[in-house]
């Protein structure tokens, strides 16, 4: 992009206005108001208020139009001027067979155009030659001096211009007629308002623009061979560097059409005649045989042409030059292609040197052609349909790519510059398209319109009646066009136009040069600019003088809109032109008759109409003469305008009435002077017509295109046309007895209605005499207010204008009102004792004065009168008060209420009200201070204070104030300290807090803060004697208690070194419910530790259990502790826990016999006919245990999926022991199952129990748990004795010596010496027999036992044996002792009892023992075990395996490692293997170390918590010492894994 040399100057800016809300209200109004200083500028722009934001009303979706092409270039007048002149040119040349191509001189295109017509104003070529001011002429064009410009351009005319001006003064031609056309008939007729036609003229069929393309192309350097063929260029010598001119030949074309020519068809080099005698006496022409045999060469066109009906005489004639008239030398003879006259080309002026080729005319025609007018200038339309979406997205990509930036940042001065450049440019030619006169009717407004519908917003409701509305404001009352009913497009409809970056609008006064209004809803600025309508004509006169060409062919060229001129040109001439830029939301305005034109800055859509006020009337009658002028049509008639506002008076305004009896008073005169013109032609027949009733088309006047209305003239003998009476002699060649006049109203109806106007517009000089004698009371008498008000009525109902005086009387009349108001308030509120807004004194005496100065009679002065009396008088009485010492306070308060019946502000009223508040204030603060008074707040004290700021000052006031600021000082402060011990992280002692309140309390103010100390330090009193009573109390203090007093201590804002102690006692006590809990419960157990320890009530029902434990899992079911009827009260007493557990243990008893009777009723599921529909087992999963894989309760009998629970493992005994039992001995096999809803706990050793109770009686605090650990310990102690007592009997012992001599006899079978096992002996050491020698793979396997600690070890060094357990089922006999029912009876009694208990007991280990070999192996449960561990091995092999991996690593780590520590790591890993957790093991050695011993009478070492709870089973006999002191020194290295 070139921004171009000449720089474009900025025409000074228009005039902007910006009206307030009250101006823009009315928008005729506005612009009246505004046209003095606008219409000097010719437009102007107006920015409403900032509020002032129409909604965008179009249909965007549905908003699809068709552009106008615009060619920037071809719209400015002398850049036209110059390619018209191009395109003329450019056509005579290629009539001559040559392509025009414009040379270069210095780099830019010469300008031929401006070369010929300043050749021509210096006196033309022969002249400028011959002075040899060639030099001067390249100085004209701009051209640098010294550079032998001149000889260059001098060179360029002569080959190029010069033929062509000589053919146009037709010096050339012979007996050419060198005005072949008369333009006299041309047609100059101009239709309005119709898109087809305005702007929108089409450009000729045979468009120029490729030839524009052809002499736009660079110059082709000239070939060897056109310099051959051509010796001009030899003589001109312009083949070598520089600038070259194109033209005569010059160019190497059509080669194409040589090789044609050379490959077509073959005819003589030239025709010779020759005259020969016939028989006949008739001369031949015959072709000489030398002729015939001459060399063939390739024919042309023109040739060819010669040569065809060469026989015929009538050729032979016409064989002859038009110039020299002879036809010798034929070779060189040329026929035109337009008239077929011959010429010799050396007869030519000036001579060509060769035959052209291609398409050649003669002179006289190329003459004809190059002075034939051209077509008028016109906007094509695009091709393409757009919507606004698709038009933007064109808009915005064109102007980003031109200006190769982003659209908002081109500034507007560099389009504008650019705009210009381009207009005025003859090498570039810039496209763009512009959406103009879209008709609002057919695709909507902008702007919200009123209709019939009604589903507009209440703000488009707005802005659809706003007066701004381009839709409302042609129709305006006050406006003229709403007078024409029918509805013109672009006048009283609004015009739509969507533009982009350079479309323009250009130079053009609008129709009946009529006001215009253009609002830019959105998008960039819209460049205008303008020029007042005193500098119309001027402007047109510039135009012409400028560019005659254009306005030869056009003369109504600037009612075309298209066709631009630089303002810079116009302002060099004299034409003064504004612009202005015209921004989204902004109106611009054109006055009547003022040219403007314009482009836009980018994408936009604006919207524009016309309208016409009182002050347009003379110029649109003005309009019509010029109108009638220039033969242009007329978009509707003035005359019928003015009549029918005329006829309808009482319509107008009054401004409006002046004015339309002025135009009709005119009208009125012409017309009487044109008919009685008709009458003296003697022309008397007449006849009505009603004008207004026929199309415009058929009463236009067929000479001047006027519409007419008041009259015209027609002939009976030619129906088809009329004409007004300007042209009464341009109707027909008829006579005049056969012309009629055709009026609409008589000679006496037009004054008629003239006077109607003249009473219209007269009627306000009598009113304004009215009012001026009413103002002004010339007659001395003053008008009632009703009068003036009818005066204000009549004007208003006879639209008179908004003048002086009609002002003065609406703001007499405004005061008036607003005395009248003041008065009947002041009444009013006197009478009724209401509190109304008061007038000061001041104020009551302008008003007395304003009422008495009006000119309107006010009977209402009277009242005004007695109240200033009234406040004269209670002004004495208060000042007599004020000025008494002491005034008593309801002699101040009845002066007060007095006065505020008044309703005048009267100053004494505010010094009684001074003292009033003094008075009252005082009494308040000694009511707050009195001894005897109750403490106020420090918000009232405060606010007391702050009143006191607002009364009046004294002495008495100020001392007041001074006292009670102190007061509020030190309450304050120490309401603070108060703050600072209740919010402190340090926490004061009682002593402390004390003291403060004690000082706090002599403070006559109530302190929040202070009383909230007090209460804290009262409770932390009561606190401290709660605790003093706990603690020396008969029984320790219950866990509960001391939390709740722990939490309240807490919560007190006060130092207490109690309850560091309480802190301490409950941190204990958790920590041993934790150690507890940790001892007893399994893993995410579901049981808390209470409930584990009491006995299960519920045992009975299998349906409750199984319900129980599903609510469980929910955390939905109640505890055991409830079940046994304990509620949190009964926890708190011991005696109660202990009778509770006591019943507890028997329902449980109870409750498991009757479970055990009910579920051995049940079909098992192993049975092969026993199915899951006739089972009735549930497992803990939900469904029925059945088939292989299920196992049964040994307590409850309840069956189970195997994979559900945790089940034994057969080769892991109960308790290690130094030598391997065989394997054979079945009834020393792991098979014993309980399942979990049997087995609530982890079961832990009487050991570790009884080392939690050691613990326990440490404790200064009561737990639940404690005293349901002592029970059970208890019955566990119990259950212990009566076992032993039944081990210990004759039977039983030599039952146990029978099964140590089997056990014996199967370790001494030899077969067994390579068996792998690992089998545990009995846990009841005592029972052992004999031992044997163990084999060699058994004694590894037990050397290797303290390391085998996990499950993973334990299944790895078993998994060999589980194929081999399986082989040697079938070889499993039994049963293996004889048990008599008085034997069984009891062991299974305390079998069921001990597996109640959840405690691991030895004796427990021992019966189950017997009663298995009692009975026979039970193969299906051993099968099924087999079967539940054989998964769990498979997937612990590799575990097992990469930790072995992992222990020898760490082995050689250790090696360096002291043996000392060794010793002790290992003896940790032999306590963990164990079972026993380390705070276990730490409270058996603190058993131990404590020496507890339990004699026979007083088992109060081991129950020191429970004093009074075991004195009843002191004597039980089987409790003694001999069997509870072993007991507590057994340690055992591993227990049951459950």
């Amino acid at each position: 992009m070139d921004s171009g040399t000449d720089g474009f100057l900025p025409p000074p800016e228009c005039p902007v206005f910006e009206p307030t809300w009250a101006e823009f209200r009315d928008p005729l109004d506005y612009i009246a108001k505004i046209r003095p200083i606008a219409e000097k500028s010719g437009i102007c722009k107006i920015r409403p208020p900032a509020d002032w934001q129409p909604p965008f009303a179009v249909e965007v979706d549905n908003f699809k139009f068709t552009p106008r092409i615009q060619r920037l270039n071809e719209l400015e007048a002398e850049t036209r001027v110059k390619l018209n002149y191009l395109d003329q040119i450019a056509k005579f040349w290629e009539f001559q067979g040559s392509s025009l191509k414009i040379p270069n001189v210095e780099r830019r295109i010469l300008d031929l155009y401006s070369l010929s017509k300043i050749v021509m104003e210096e006196g033309g070529y022969e002249a400028i030659c011959k002075d040899r001011r060639w030099a001067r002429v390249a100085q004209r064009l701009r051209y640098p001096p010294g550079k032998n410009i001149g000889s260059l351009l001098r060179s360029h005319y002569e080959r190029i211009i010069y033929p062509y001006e000589m053919f146009q003064s037709g010096a050339n031609l012979v007996q050419c007629n060198t005005h072949p056309f008369d333009s006299e008939d041309k047609d100059k007729e101009y239709k309005p308002h119709s898109i087809p036609l305005r702007q929108s003229l089409q450009p000729s069929k045979f468009s120029s623009y490729s030839r524009r393309a052809k002499w736009r192309q660079p110059d082709p350097v000239p070939t060897e061979e056109d310099i051959k063929k051509n010796p001009e260029l030899k003589k001109l010598q312009i083949y070598g560097a520089g600038p070259k001119m194109m033209g005569l030949g010059l160019m190497a074309k059509d080669k194409t059409l040589r090789k044609k020519d050379k490959e077509g068809i073959i005819c003589p080099h030239a025709i010779t005649m020759k005259e020969e005698p016939s028989g006949d006496g008739k001369v031949m022409l015959t072709l000489p045989k030398e002729d015939l045999n001459h060399n063939l060469e390739p024919c042309t066109k023109r040739t060819r042409r010669l040569r065809k009906n060469h026989c015929s005489a009538q050729f032979i004639d016409s064989y002859v030059c038009r110039i020299c008239s002879q036809g010798d030398e034929d070779d060189k003879l040329l026929l035109c292609d337009g008239c077929d006259d011959n010429y010799h080309i050396f007869c030519l002026l000036p001579p060509l040197p060769e035959i052209p080729r291609g398409v050649w005319r003669c002179p006289k025609c190329i003459m004809a052609e190059c002075k034939r007018l051209p077509e008028a200038f016109g906007f094509e339309q695009a091709t393409q349909e757009y919507t606004l979406q698709s038009f933007g997205e064109m808009a915005d990509s064109f102007k980003a790519d031109y200006f190769n930036m982003p659209v908002h940042m081109v500034p507007t001065e560099l389009v504008e510059k650019e705009f210009w450049r381009l207009v005025s440019s003859i090498e570039e030619d810039v496209t763009v398209e512009y959406g103009a006169d879209i008709h609002s009717k057919e695709f909507g407004s902008g702007f919200p319109v009123a209709s019939s519908k009604g589903n507009l917003s209440p703000e488009e409701e707005e802005y659809a009646t706003s007066g701004w509305n381009l839709n409302v404001m042609p129709v305006l009352d006050r406006s003229v066009l709403c007078h024409i009913n029918a509805d013109i497009s672009g006048m009283k409809v609004p015009w739509l136009y969507v533009g982009m970056v350079f479309s323009a609008f250009c130079w053009h006064i609008e129709d009946h040069w009529s006001y215009s209004i253009n609002y830019l809803h959105w998008g960039e600025p819209k460049t205008w600019y303008g020029v007042p309508s005193l500098a119309a004509e001027h402007l047109e006169e510039v135009m012409k003088r400028l560019t005659p060409e254009l306005f030869d062919s056009q003369p109504d060229l600037l009612h075309q809109l298209v066709t631009l001129m630089n303002p810079n040109t116009l302002m060099s001439h004299g034409v003064p032109v504004v612009r202005t830029n015209q921004c989204a939301g902004e109106f611009v305005i054109t006055f009547p008759r003022a040219y403007h034109s314009g482009f836009n800055q980018g994408y936009n859509f604006a919207e524009a109409v016309n309208f016409c006020t009182a002050d347009w009337l003379p110029a649109g009658r003005q309009c019509i003469e010029h109108y009638r002028r220039l033969r242009r049509y007329c978009v509707f008639s003035h005359e019928e305008l003015i009549c029918k506002m005329a006829a309808f008076p009482e319509k107008l305004d009054l401004n409006m009435a002046l004015a339309v009896h002025k135009e009709m008073f005119i009208m009125v005169q012409e017309e009487r002077r044109l008919r009685k013109a008709l009458l003296e032609k003697g022309i008397t027949e007449a006849e009505r017509e009603a004008f207004e009733l026929l199309p415009d088309d058929e009463r236009q006047c067929i000479k001047c295109k006027t519409t007419c209305f008041l009259s015209a003239l027609a002939c009976y003998d030619c129906p088809g046309g009329l004409v007004c009476l300007s042209h009464i002699n341009d109707l027909c060649k008829c006579s005049s007895s056969r012309q009629y006049l055709r009026y609409r109203y008589t000679l006496d109806e037009l004054p008629t209605m003239l006077h109607k106007l003249k009473v219209r517009a007269e009627s306000f000089d009598s009113w304004a005499n009215k009012v001026r004698m009413a103002l002004e009371v010339e007659d001395g008498r003053k008008r009632s207010f009703e009068e003036l008000r009818a005066l204000e009525s009549e004007a208003r109902e006879r639209r008179f204008p908004n003048s002086e005086l009609l002002q003065r009387l609406k703001n007499c009349l405004n005061e008036a009102e607003a005395c009248v108001s003041q008065v009947l308030r002041l009444v009013s509120g006197q009478k009724a004792r209401v509190e109304t807004p008061q007038l000061t004194l001041t104020e009551l005496q302008v008003l007395l004065e304003q009422m008495g100065s009006l000119p309107c009679a006010m009977h209402q002065i009277r009242d005004v009168k007695g109240v200033l009396e009234q406040v004269e008088a209670y002004q004495a009485d208060a000042r007599k008060a004020l000025g008494s010492l002491s005034p008593s306070l309801g002699l101040l308060r009845s002066l007060l209420e007095r006065g505020q019946q008044l309703g005048v502000e009267v100053p004494e009223a505010h010094q009684l009200q001074q003292q009033m508040e003094q008075a009252r204030w005082l009494d308040e603060v000694k009511q707050a201070l009195a001894p005897t008074a109750q403490k106020g707040s420090l918000v009232i004290m405060q606010a007391l204070l702050v009143t006191g700021t607002k009364v009046a000052s004294s002495p008495s006031v100020d001392k007041a104030r001074a006292e009670l600021q102190e007061l509020l000082t030190i309450a304050e402060c120490w309401e603070e300290k108060a703050h600072f011990c209740l919010k402190d992280r340090q926490k004061h002692s009682p002593a402390t807090l004390e003291a403060i309140i004690h000082e706090a309390e002599n403070i006559p103010v109530y302190l929040p803060n202070i009383q909230a100390l007090k209460d804290a330090l009262t409770k932390a009193q009561a606190w401290i004697a709660d605790v003093d009573e706990i603690q020396n109390g008969d029984h320790y203090p219950c866990l509960d208690d001391l939390e709740g007093l722990v939490a309240v201590g807490r919560d007190l804002p006060v130092g207490l070194e109690e309850l560091r102690q309480l802190e301490l006692q409950v941190l204990t006590a958790h920590s041993w419910r934790e150690k507890a809990s940790k001892t007893f419960l399994k893993k995410n157990s579901f049981y808390t530790l209470l409930e584990v320890l009491c006995p299960c009530v519920d045992a009975s029902s299998d349906g409750s259990r199984r319900s129980r434990w599903m609510e469980k899992e929910l955390g939905l079911c109640i505890s055991d502790t409830e079940l046994l009827g304990l509620s949190a009260q009964d926890l708190r007493d011991p005696g109660s826990v202990i009778v509770a557990f006591k019943e507890g243990e028997q329902k449980e008893k109870e409750g498991i016999l009757q479970l055990r009777r009910t579920n051995s009723a049940k079909p098992s599921p192993l049975a092969s006919s026993t199915t899951a529909a006739s089972a009735t087992s549930i497992c803990v999963c939900g469904q029925v245990p059945a088939g292989v894989g299920a196992l049964q309760c040994d307590l409850c009998q309840e069956w189970f999926h195997g994979g559900c629970v945790s089940v034994p493992r057969l080769l892991s005994s109960q308790r290690p022991s130094l030598t391997s039992s065989p394997l054979l001995a079945w009834w020393e096999w792991d098979t014993k199952f309980l399942c979990p809803w049997c087995m609530r706990s982890r079961r832990p050793r009487l050991e570790t129990i009884l080392a939690l109770l050691v613990a326990l009686q440490r404790l200064p605090v009561r737990l639940p748990e404690g005293e349901a650990l002592q029970c059970l310990t208890e019955r566990a102690i119990g259950w212990q004795g009566r076992a032993r007592q039944v081990l210990a009997s004759e039977d039983v012992t030599a039952l146990l010596g029978q099964l140590a001599e089997v056990r014996q006899q199967l370790q001494a079978e030899p077969r067994l010496e390579e068996l792998p096992t690992q089998l545990s002996a009995p846990a009841f050491e005592p029972l052992r027999g004999g031992g044997s020698k163990d084999m060699p793979k058994v004694q590894g396997l037990l050397e290797n036992r303290d390391r085998m600690t996990c499950p993973e070890e334990v299944a790895l060094a078993q998994d060999p044996n589980l194929d081999l357990l399986s082989s040697l089922l079938p070889q499993l006999s039994g049963p293996v002792l004889e048990l008599s029912e008085e034997t069984r009876a009891p062991l299974e009694e305390l079998m069921l009892e001990g597996d109640l208990l959840e405690v691991t007991l030895d004796e427990n280990y021992s019966i189950w023992q017997l009663l298995q070999a009692g009975q026979p192996p039970d193969l299906k449960r051993i099968r099924t075990l087999l079967e539940l561990e054989k998964p769990e091995h498979q997937g612990s092999r590799t575990r097992v395996r990469t930790l072995e991996k992992r222990q020898r690593r760490q082995q050689k780590v250790d090696l360096g490692r002291n043996s000392k520590d060794l010793q002790e790591e290992l003896e940790a890993k032999k306590a963990r293997s164990s079972g026993v957790k380390p705070e276990e093991q730490e409270f058996v050695e603190e058993a131990e170390h404590e020496n507890i011993l339990l004699t026979p009478t007083d088992h109060s070492p081991i129950l020191k918590g429970n004093r009074n709870s075991l004195q009843q089973k002191d004597s039980d006999p089987m409790i003694s010492l001999p069997s509870l002191t072993p007991l507590l020194h057994l340690s055992y290295p591993r227990h049951q894994v459950l």
